[in-house]
Protein backbone atom coordinates (compact mmCIF):
# COMPACT_ATOMS: atom_id res chain seq x y z
CA UNK A 1 0.00 0.00 0.00
CA UNK A 2 1.50 3.24 -1.24
CA UNK A 3 2.09 5.90 1.93
CA UNK A 4 -0.55 8.04 0.05
CA UNK A 5 -3.16 5.44 0.03
CA UNK A 6 -2.90 4.57 3.24
CA UNK A 7 -2.27 7.73 5.22
CA UNK A 8 -5.73 8.92 3.83
CA UNK A 9 -7.38 6.02 4.90
CA UNK A 10 -6.03 6.23 8.18
CA UNK A 11 -7.30 9.72 8.08
CA UNK A 12 -10.44 9.70 6.29
CA UNK A 13 -11.70 6.21 7.07
CA UNK A 14 -11.20 7.04 10.84
CA UNK A 15 -8.73 3.48 10.94
CA UNK A 16 -6.51 3.88 13.30
CA UNK A 17 -4.99 1.09 13.03
CA UNK A 18 -4.00 1.45 9.66
CA UNK A 19 -1.69 4.76 10.81
CA UNK A 20 1.30 3.32 10.94
CA UNK A 21 1.37 2.22 7.87
CA UNK A 22 2.94 5.28 6.51
CA UNK A 23 5.91 4.81 8.90
CA UNK A 24 5.71 1.00 6.99
CA UNK A 25 4.27 -0.90 9.91
CA UNK A 26 2.41 -3.84 9.28
CA UNK A 27 -1.45 -3.57 7.93
CA UNK A 28 -3.86 -4.78 10.63
CA UNK A 29 -5.67 -8.25 9.85
CA UNK A 30 -8.87 -7.04 10.13
CA UNK A 31 -10.89 -3.60 8.45
CA UNK A 32 -12.87 -3.77 11.57
CA UNK A 33 -12.11 -0.09 12.52
CA UNK A 34 -13.71 1.40 9.61
CA UNK A 35 -16.23 3.34 11.13
CA UNK A 36 -19.61 2.66 9.41
CA UNK A 37 -23.31 3.81 9.97
CA UNK A 38 -26.45 2.18 8.62
CA UNK A 39 -27.93 0.46 6.63
CA UNK A 40 -30.05 2.97 5.03
CA UNK A 41 -32.34 1.57 2.57
CA UNK A 42 -35.30 2.05 0.16
CA UNK A 43 -36.13 -0.81 -2.24
CA UNK A 44 -33.14 -1.96 -4.05
CA UNK A 45 -30.87 0.59 -2.75
CA UNK A 46 -28.96 0.63 0.61
CA UNK A 47 -26.24 3.25 1.41
CA UNK A 48 -23.85 2.91 4.31
CA UNK A 49 -22.04 6.37 5.84
CA UNK A 50 -18.21 6.60 6.22
CA UNK A 51 -17.07 8.49 8.94
CA UNK A 52 -13.76 10.06 9.53
CA UNK A 53 -11.56 12.90 10.04
CA UNK A 54 -11.19 15.94 7.75
CA UNK A 55 -8.29 15.31 5.18
CA UNK A 56 -8.41 19.13 3.99
CA UNK A 57 -9.47 22.40 5.90
CA UNK A 58 -12.11 24.97 4.98
CA UNK A 59 -14.82 25.07 2.85
CA UNK A 60 -14.72 24.21 -1.03
CA UNK A 61 -17.83 25.68 -3.37
CA UNK A 62 -19.24 23.23 -5.76
CA UNK A 63 -19.20 22.79 -8.98
CA UNK A 64 -22.84 23.98 -9.01
CA UNK A 65 -22.66 25.96 -6.59
CA UNK A 66 -19.77 28.07 -8.45
CA UNK A 67 -21.61 28.11 -11.45
CA UNK A 68 -24.95 29.15 -9.83
CA UNK A 69 -23.20 32.08 -8.38
CA UNK A 70 -20.97 32.84 -11.45
CA UNK A 71 -17.53 32.39 -9.43
CA UNK A 72 -16.23 29.95 -12.19
CA UNK A 73 -16.76 29.89 -16.02
CA UNK A 74 -16.79 26.23 -18.17
CA UNK A 75 -15.54 27.41 -21.19
CA UNK A 76 -16.39 25.78 -24.50
CA UNK A 77 -13.41 24.87 -26.67
CA UNK A 78 -14.54 23.42 -29.45
CA UNK A 79 -12.82 20.23 -28.73
CA UNK A 80 -15.39 17.17 -27.85
CA UNK A 81 -13.00 15.91 -25.45
CA UNK A 82 -11.46 19.26 -23.97
CA UNK A 83 -12.83 22.27 -22.34
CA UNK A 84 -11.31 25.22 -20.03
CA UNK A 85 -12.23 26.10 -16.38
CA UNK A 86 -11.48 28.92 -14.80
CA UNK A 87 -12.43 30.19 -11.42
CA UNK A 88 -13.01 34.01 -11.42
CA UNK A 89 -13.99 33.91 -7.41
CA UNK A 90 -12.10 33.54 -4.24
CA UNK A 91 -12.89 30.22 -3.03
CA UNK A 92 -11.28 26.56 -4.02
CA UNK A 93 -13.80 25.08 -6.30
CA UNK A 94 -14.18 21.20 -5.93
CA UNK A 95 -14.66 19.63 -9.82
CA UNK A 96 -16.00 16.02 -9.29
CA UNK A 97 -14.87 13.17 -11.78
CA UNK A 98 -18.09 12.70 -13.91
CA UNK A 99 -19.89 16.14 -13.43
CA UNK A 100 -22.14 16.82 -16.24
CA UNK A 101 -22.23 20.16 -17.58
CA UNK A 102 -24.76 21.59 -19.80
CA UNK A 103 -24.99 23.75 -22.66
CA UNK A 104 -21.89 24.60 -24.90
CA UNK A 105 -21.85 22.85 -28.73
CA UNK A 106 -22.65 19.54 -26.77
CA UNK A 107 -22.97 18.16 -23.08
CA UNK A 108 -19.73 16.85 -21.43
CA UNK A 109 -18.68 14.91 -18.36
CA UNK A 110 -15.62 16.61 -16.75
CA UNK A 111 -12.63 13.65 -16.61
CA UNK A 112 -10.83 14.11 -13.54
CA UNK A 113 -11.72 15.26 -10.03
CA UNK A 114 -10.55 18.73 -9.40
CA UNK A 115 -9.50 21.87 -6.63
CA UNK A 116 -9.28 25.03 -8.95
CA UNK A 117 -8.09 27.57 -7.36
CA UNK A 118 -9.33 31.34 -6.85
CA UNK A 119 -8.44 33.65 -9.97
CA UNK A 120 -7.35 30.40 -11.66
CA UNK A 121 -7.29 31.93 -15.33
CA UNK A 122 -8.07 29.19 -17.99
CA UNK A 123 -7.40 25.51 -16.70
CA UNK A 124 -7.79 22.65 -19.61
CA UNK A 125 -9.98 20.03 -18.19
CA UNK A 126 -10.59 16.24 -19.98
CA UNK A 127 -14.18 15.52 -20.90
CA UNK A 128 -16.39 13.60 -22.55
CA UNK A 129 -19.53 14.16 -24.76
CA UNK A 130 -22.00 12.93 -23.46
CA UNK A 131 -24.22 13.78 -25.85
CA UNK A 132 -23.90 12.51 -29.35
CA UNK A 133 -24.70 14.10 -32.40
CA UNK A 134 -25.17 17.54 -31.16
CA UNK A 135 -22.92 20.52 -32.33
CA UNK A 136 -24.79 23.34 -32.32
CA UNK A 137 -26.46 25.89 -29.34
CA UNK A 138 -29.81 24.25 -27.96
CA UNK A 139 -32.47 26.09 -27.07
CA UNK A 140 -31.78 29.66 -25.19
CA UNK A 141 -28.24 28.26 -23.78
CA UNK A 142 -25.04 29.68 -23.92
CA UNK A 143 -23.35 27.42 -27.32
CA UNK A 144 -20.20 29.19 -25.66
CA UNK A 145 -20.03 28.54 -21.96
CA UNK A 146 -21.79 25.75 -19.67
CA UNK A 147 -24.27 27.70 -17.03
CA UNK A 148 -24.86 24.21 -14.78
CA UNK A 149 -23.73 21.16 -13.57
CA UNK A 150 -26.83 19.26 -11.40
CA UNK A 151 -26.15 15.81 -12.08
CA UNK A 152 -23.05 13.54 -12.75
CA UNK A 153 -22.44 10.26 -14.42
CA UNK A 154 -24.69 7.31 -13.50
CA UNK A 155 -23.46 3.38 -13.16
CA UNK A 156 -20.18 1.85 -13.00
CA UNK A 157 -20.36 0.95 -16.33
CA UNK A 158 -20.44 4.43 -17.45
CA UNK A 159 -18.18 6.18 -14.77
CA UNK A 160 -15.64 3.13 -15.62
CA UNK A 161 -15.62 4.39 -19.46
CA UNK A 162 -14.77 7.58 -19.00
CA UNK A 163 -12.24 7.31 -15.77
CA UNK A 164 -10.67 3.93 -16.73
CA UNK A 165 -10.61 3.13 -20.13
CA UNK A 166 -11.26 6.45 -21.36
CA UNK A 167 -12.81 5.88 -24.36
CA UNK A 168 -15.40 8.23 -26.12
CA UNK A 169 -16.89 5.39 -28.19
CA UNK A 170 -17.46 3.43 -24.75
CA UNK A 171 -18.65 6.07 -22.95
CA UNK A 172 -21.80 6.86 -26.18
CA UNK A 173 -22.31 2.96 -25.82
CA UNK A 174 -22.88 3.86 -22.26
CA UNK A 175 -25.07 6.09 -22.21
CA UNK A 176 -27.06 4.01 -24.43
CA UNK A 177 -27.25 1.66 -21.96
CA UNK A 178 -28.26 3.35 -19.29
CA UNK A 179 -31.36 5.02 -21.13
CA UNK A 180 -32.02 1.67 -22.50
CA UNK A 181 -32.25 0.51 -18.64
CA UNK A 182 -34.36 3.51 -17.43
CA UNK A 183 -36.73 3.07 -20.19
CA UNK A 184 -37.20 -0.44 -20.01
CA UNK A 185 -37.88 -0.56 -15.67
CA UNK A 186 -39.54 3.04 -16.02
CA UNK A 187 -41.79 1.63 -18.58
CA UNK A 188 -41.77 4.55 -20.64
CA UNK A 189 -39.55 6.95 -23.05
CA UNK A 190 -36.47 8.67 -21.29
CA UNK A 191 -35.11 10.47 -24.51
CA UNK A 192 -36.11 13.66 -24.98
CA UNK A 193 -37.17 14.60 -28.50
CA UNK A 194 -34.75 17.99 -28.80
CA UNK A 195 -31.68 16.14 -28.37
CA UNK A 196 -32.60 12.09 -27.79
CA UNK A 197 -28.65 11.05 -27.43
CA UNK A 198 -28.50 13.61 -24.05
CA UNK A 199 -28.06 11.76 -20.93
CA UNK A 200 -28.58 14.89 -19.04
CA UNK A 201 -31.77 15.89 -20.48
CA UNK A 202 -32.77 12.15 -19.71
CA UNK A 203 -31.50 12.83 -16.38
CA UNK A 204 -34.06 15.73 -16.71
CA UNK A 205 -37.03 13.07 -17.65
CA UNK A 206 -40.15 13.55 -15.51
CA UNK A 207 -41.26 10.09 -14.79
CA UNK A 208 -37.37 9.64 -13.60
CA UNK A 209 -37.44 12.17 -11.55
CA UNK A 210 -41.19 11.06 -10.17
CA UNK A 211 -39.66 8.05 -9.17
CA UNK A 212 -36.64 9.37 -7.54
CA UNK A 213 -38.72 11.36 -5.02
CA UNK A 214 -39.46 8.12 -2.65
CA UNK A 215 -35.78 7.76 -2.68
CA UNK A 216 -35.05 11.31 -1.72
CA UNK A 217 -37.99 11.33 0.95
CA UNK A 218 -36.78 7.92 2.47
CA UNK A 219 -32.89 8.55 2.32
CA UNK A 220 -32.11 12.04 2.11
CA UNK A 221 -32.73 13.31 5.75
CA UNK A 222 -30.54 10.34 6.64
CA UNK A 223 -27.59 12.56 6.85
CA UNK A 224 -28.92 14.91 8.88
CA UNK A 225 -28.45 13.30 12.64
CA UNK A 226 -24.83 12.32 11.18
CA UNK A 227 -21.73 13.71 12.10
CA UNK A 228 -18.51 13.62 10.81
CA UNK A 229 -19.55 12.00 7.59
CA UNK A 230 -16.93 11.80 4.83
CA UNK A 231 -18.32 9.49 2.38
CA UNK A 232 -20.46 6.60 1.48
CA UNK A 233 -21.07 3.21 0.55
CA UNK A 234 -23.49 1.70 -1.74
CA UNK A 235 -25.02 -1.29 -2.12
CA UNK A 236 -27.10 -2.12 -5.28
CA UNK A 237 -29.20 -5.59 -5.52
CA UNK A 238 -27.68 -6.64 -2.32
CA UNK A 239 -24.31 -6.18 -4.06
CA UNK A 240 -21.43 -3.10 -2.84
CA UNK A 241 -21.32 -1.68 -5.95
CA UNK A 242 -18.75 1.71 -5.12
CA UNK A 243 -18.17 4.19 -2.63
CA UNK A 244 -16.59 7.79 -2.29
CA UNK A 245 -14.59 9.85 0.21
CA UNK A 246 -14.03 13.36 0.46
CA UNK A 247 -12.01 15.81 1.59
CA UNK A 248 -13.93 17.00 4.44
CA UNK A 249 -17.49 16.45 5.86
CA UNK A 250 -18.94 19.73 4.51
CA UNK A 251 -17.87 19.16 1.17
CA UNK A 252 -20.19 15.59 1.30
CA UNK A 253 -22.82 17.36 2.81
CA UNK A 254 -23.40 19.80 -0.17
CA UNK A 255 -22.75 16.84 -2.21
CA UNK A 256 -25.41 14.68 -0.99
CA UNK A 257 -28.32 15.28 -2.74
CA UNK A 258 -26.64 15.14 -5.89
CA UNK A 259 -24.80 11.49 -5.02
CA UNK A 260 -28.30 10.24 -3.86
CA UNK A 261 -29.62 11.15 -6.82
CA UNK A 262 -27.34 10.08 -9.50
CA UNK A 263 -27.45 6.70 -7.13
CA UNK A 264 -30.85 5.94 -6.76
CA UNK A 265 -31.20 6.18 -11.06
CA UNK A 266 -28.44 3.68 -10.80
CA UNK A 267 -30.87 1.42 -8.69
CA UNK A 268 -33.67 1.77 -10.74
CA UNK A 269 -31.61 1.48 -13.66
CA UNK A 270 -30.03 -2.04 -12.83
CA UNK A 271 -33.27 -3.07 -11.19
CA UNK A 272 -34.89 -6.22 -11.46
CA UNK A 273 -37.85 -7.42 -10.45
CA UNK A 274 -37.79 -10.75 -10.28
CA UNK A 275 -34.16 -11.02 -8.85
CA UNK A 276 -33.55 -11.92 -5.26
CA UNK A 277 -30.65 -11.39 -2.87
CA UNK A 278 -29.06 -11.39 0.55
CA UNK A 279 -28.56 -7.83 1.91
CA UNK A 280 -25.08 -6.66 2.12
CA UNK A 281 -23.42 -5.97 5.48
CA UNK A 282 -21.43 -3.98 6.82
CA UNK A 283 -18.40 -6.46 6.67
CA UNK A 284 -19.38 -6.92 3.43
CA UNK A 285 -18.32 -2.88 2.63
CA UNK A 286 -15.37 -2.57 4.78
CA UNK A 287 -13.99 -5.76 2.47
CA UNK A 288 -15.13 -4.12 -0.50
CA UNK A 289 -13.04 -0.76 0.96
CA UNK A 290 -10.16 -3.14 1.48
CA UNK A 291 -9.98 -4.84 -1.50
CA UNK A 292 -8.68 -2.79 -4.06
CA UNK A 293 -5.31 -1.61 -1.68
CA UNK A 294 -3.81 -4.89 -3.32
CA UNK A 295 -3.95 -4.11 -7.13
CA UNK A 296 -1.26 -2.50 -9.74
CA UNK A 297 -0.79 0.93 -8.97
CA UNK A 298 -0.60 3.71 -11.87
CA UNK A 299 -0.33 7.37 -11.52
CA UNK A 300 -0.53 10.71 -13.49
CA UNK A 301 -0.35 14.59 -13.19
CA UNK A 302 -3.98 15.80 -13.42
CA UNK A 303 -2.61 19.71 -13.16
CA UNK A 304 0.74 20.61 -11.20
CA UNK A 305 -1.06 20.46 -7.62
CA UNK A 306 -3.12 17.51 -8.23
CA UNK A 307 -2.05 13.94 -8.67
CA UNK A 308 -4.66 11.37 -9.65
CA UNK A 309 -3.59 7.54 -8.71
CA UNK A 310 -5.61 4.14 -9.65
CA UNK A 311 -4.98 1.02 -8.13
CA UNK A 312 -6.93 -2.04 -9.79
CA UNK A 313 -7.85 -5.49 -9.58
CA UNK A 314 -9.81 -8.19 -11.22
CA UNK A 315 -12.81 -6.98 -9.32
CA UNK A 316 -12.50 -3.27 -7.79
CA UNK A 317 -10.68 -0.36 -9.46
CA UNK A 318 -9.85 2.87 -6.84
CA UNK A 319 -9.17 6.03 -7.52
CA UNK A 320 -7.28 8.30 -5.49
CA UNK A 321 -6.71 12.17 -6.24
CA UNK A 322 -4.47 14.15 -3.82
CA UNK A 323 -3.60 17.98 -3.90
CA UNK A 324 -0.41 19.23 -1.79
CA UNK A 325 -3.10 20.31 0.90
CA UNK A 326 -4.28 15.88 1.35
CA UNK A 327 -6.37 13.60 -0.12
CA UNK A 328 -9.21 15.52 -2.16
CA UNK A 329 -11.61 12.46 -3.35
CA UNK A 330 -11.05 8.20 -2.91
CA UNK A 331 -13.68 6.91 -5.59
CA UNK A 332 -13.88 2.88 -5.13
CA UNK A 333 -15.51 1.07 -8.56
CA UNK A 334 -16.58 -2.83 -8.78
CA UNK A 335 -16.39 -3.79 -12.33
Amino acid sequence: MSKSLSSHLAVALGLAALAGLALGAAPPSKASEVKLSGPFTHDNLTVYFIHGQDQIKGKLLTLDEALAAKKVVVHETKDVNKLAIENVGDQDVFVQAGDIVKGGQQDRALGYDMVVPPKSGKVPVPAFCVEQGRWSKRDTENEKAFESSKDNLVGNKLKLAARSARNQGQVWRSVGYAQSQLAKNLKSDVQDQKSTTSLQLTLENKKLLEALEAFSKKLEKSLDRQTDVVGYAVVINGKVTSADVYANADLFKKLWPKLLKCTAIEAIAEKDEKAKFVQARASDVRAFLAEPQSGKESQKDVTKELKESQKETEKNVLFETRSGKGVVRQSYLAK
